[in-house]
C-alpha cells in the first residue's frame, strides 16, 4: 500500500502574517512609547561609547576586508568606519551588546530589544545617504524611533509566553526576527515579501545558547546580537530580490520549526501588538550587570554602607543568603571557577561580592585584574541562593513585572543584618521618574569616553530635545558621532 505527500502550497503561518501586519499597518500613538525610545536610543548608543573603550571589543570591528570603504555606505557611531549595512549593522550591534549594559526585556524568555538597533540605525542611515545622493529626501530621526518601538514590541511580545531558553536555543533569534521585520519595512518591502523575509529567518538554524552557560561561558554572547541583527539586514535584502519564503515555516509537519526546535509546541501568546514593551522596558541605569541580578547588587551596595557603620568588614561575614526568583537561579546562581568576564557578569555571587568589597560594579570590575582578589572567591564561598516563590510569581505577573532580590548577612559573632529586599530596579518603568535623570548622566559620562567636549555639546543639544531629534536626519545624526 502507498500513500503519496500533498505538494499543494499552504497558506502563511498566521504568526508570520500577524508580524507583517504589524509592521506596515499597526500606527503607535502611545506618547510614552515614543518618549521611552528616545531615551532608549541615548542608552544604547551610550553603552556602546563604553564597550569601544576595550580592545577585545574593538578587535571585532571594522570591514570583514581591511580598508573597503563603502560610498553611502552606513557609519557606525563612535569610530571612523564607513560600511555596508549588514557589517555595519554587526559592528553596531556588537557594540552596544558587548558590556551587557543595554536595555532588558524579561519574561517567559529574556533579552534585550535595543540590540535590534544595530539594524535599525544601519539601514535607515544607508537609506538616507543613498537618498541624498539621488537628490531625494532622508529619512528622519523619528522612522529610527518607530523601527525601535516595533522591534521592541515583537522581539517582546513572543517572549512573554514563549521560551527558547528551555529548548536550549538563544533569545538572539528573536533579534533576527524583529530585525528582519523592521529593517523589511525600512526598505520597502510589501506584505508578501516581508512575509518571505519572515520564514527564513525561522528556517535559518538557530543560535544554541551554549555560550552563555557553564561550562562554556565566553565572549561570544557579547557579539551574537550583532550577529543576529546583521543577519536580520541580510535576509530583509535577500527577501527584496523577490526571493521566495516557505510558508509553512512554522507548523510544517517534521521539517517545520515547532517540530524540529520547540518540541512540537505552536506559539503562544498573551497579547497583540502594539507599544507595550517599548513602554516597560528594563533600563540597566546603574550597573552593567546580568538584569537578573540588578536588585540584589543594588541590596550589596546597600549593604556595603551599613558593614561600615556597623564596624564590620566583609571578612566578618558568616553567611550570605540570596532570596530570589526561579530564572536568578536557573541562570546567573553559579559556582566553581569563573574564567573571564563573559562568566563573571553570569554569576550572581560574583556580581554581589564586588560591591561588598568594593562599594561599586563597573565593566571595568569583570576583567582579570580585579577578579584576581582573592577575597571575592571567599565571599562567593559563603552565599547560597534560595527560591522565593513569591518573587517568582511577581517576577511573571504582567502588572508587576518585579525582578526582586532579598539578601540577608549573618556575622561569625552571631549577629546579623535586617534583611535587604529591593523588588524593582532602578530601570523599571515603576522608577522612571528616579531613573530617567541618571540615565541621561549615564549617556553623558559615555559621550565623554569618546568624544571632546564640543562634540558632546553637539550630541547633546540634537540628542535631549524630543523634537529636534526626532526632525533630525539620520545621516547628519550619525556624522554628529563619527571620530
Amino acid at each position: 500500500m502507498s500513500s503519496h505527500l500533498s505538494n499543494e502550497r499552504p497558506q502563511p503561518d498566521q504568526v508570520l502574517v500577524d508580524i507583517a501586519d504589524y509592521v506596515l499597518n499597526y500606527e503607535i500613538k502611545n506618547e510614552l512609547a515614543w518618549k521611552t525610545a528616545q531615551y532608549c536610543l541615548l542608552d544604547t548608543l551610550g553603552c556602546g561609547f563604553e564597550a569601544l573603550t576595550y580592545p577585545a571589543c574593538n578587535k571585532l570591528l571594522g570591514p570583514v576586508v581591511p580598508g573597503t570603504i563603502v560610498p553611502n555606505g552606513a557609519k557606525v557611531p563612535g569610530t571612523s568606519f564607513q560600511l555596508d549595512p549588514i557589517q555595519a549593522a554587526f559592528n553596531i550591534g556588537a557594540i552596544v551588546r558587548w558590556l551587557d549594559f543595554n536595555d532588558t526585556w524579561l519574561a517567559a524568555e529574556w533579552g534585550h530589544p535595543s540590540d535590534n538597533l544595530g539594524g535599525i540605525l544601519a539601514v535607515a542611515d544607508w537609506l538616507s545617504r543613498t537618498a541624498v545622493a539621488a537628490g531625494k529626501p532622508a529619512l528622519k530621526m523619528k522612522d529610527v524611533l518607530d523601527a525601535m518601538i516595533r522591534a521592541h514590541e515583537i522581539q517582546g511580545v513572543i517572549a512573554l509566553e514563549n521560551s527558547f531558553n528551555k529548548v536550549g536555543l538563544d533569545h538572539v533569534l528573536l533579534v533576527k526576527l524583529a530585525s528582519t521585520a523592521v529593517v523589511g519595512r525600512l526598505i520597502g518591502l510589501t506584505k508578501e515579501e516581508l512575509i518571505n523575509a519572515l520564514s527564513l529567518a525561522f528556517v535559518d538554524g538557530q543560535s544554541l545558547r551554549t555560550y552563555r552557560h557553564s561550562p562554556n561561558t565566553g565572549s561570544r554572547k557579547s557579539w551574537a546580537a550583532g550577529d543576529a541583527t546583521s543577519r536580520g539586514v541580510r535576509l530583509a535584502l535577500i527577501a527584496r530580490t523577490g526571493e521566495m519564503g516557505y510558508p509553512s515555516v512554522l507548523t510544517a509537519r517534521t521539517w517545520g520549526f515547532y517540530d524540529v526546535s520547540f518540541k512540537g509546541n505552536a506559539f503562544k501568546f498573551q497579547r497583540p501588538y502594539g507599544s507595550y514593551v517599548m513602554e516597560n522596558v528594563l533600563f540597566k541605569i546603574s550597573f552593567p550587570a546580568e538584569f537578573h541580578s540588578q536588585t540584589a547588587v543594588e541590596a550589596a551596595m546597600t549593604i556595603h554602607h551599613q558593614l561600615k557603620q556597623a564596624g564590620k568588614t566583609p571578612d566578618d561575614i558568616k553567611k550570605l543568603t540570596i532570596r530570589t526568583h526561579e530564572a536568578a537561579i536557573r541562570i546567573i546562581d553559579k559556582k566553581g571557577p569563573l574564567n573571564n568576564p563573559a562568566d563573571r557578569d553570569h554569576c550572581i555571587q560574583y556580581m554581589v561580592a564586588v560591591p561588598l568589597l568594593y562599594g561599586r560594579l563597573t565593566a571595568a570590575d569583570y576583567e582579570d585584574n580585579i577578579a584576581a582578589d582573592p577575597r571575592i572567591d571567599v565571599l562567593r564561598d559563603k552565599m547560597i541562593c534560595v527560591e522565593d516563590i513569591q518573587f517568582t510569581k511577581d517576577y511573571h505577573d504582567p502588572e508587576k513585572r518585579s525582578i526582586a532580590n532579598a539578601l540577608t548577612v549573618e556575622f561569625a559573632d552571631g549577629s546579623k543584618l535586617e534583611e535587604v529586599v529591593v523588588e524593582y530596579p532602578i530601570g523599571h518603568k515603576r522608577r522612571r521618574e528616579e531613573g530617567i535623570p541618571k540615565l541621561i548622566e549615564k549617556f553623558k559620562i559615555n559621550l565623554a569616553r569618546k568624544f571632546p567636549e564640543k562634540q558632546q555639546r553637539t550630541i547633546l543639544e540634537s540628542s535631549l530635545d524630543y523634537q529636534k531629534l526626532t526632525d533630525t536626519p539620520v545621516h547628519e545624526y550619525v556624522d554628529s558621532m563619527v571620530l
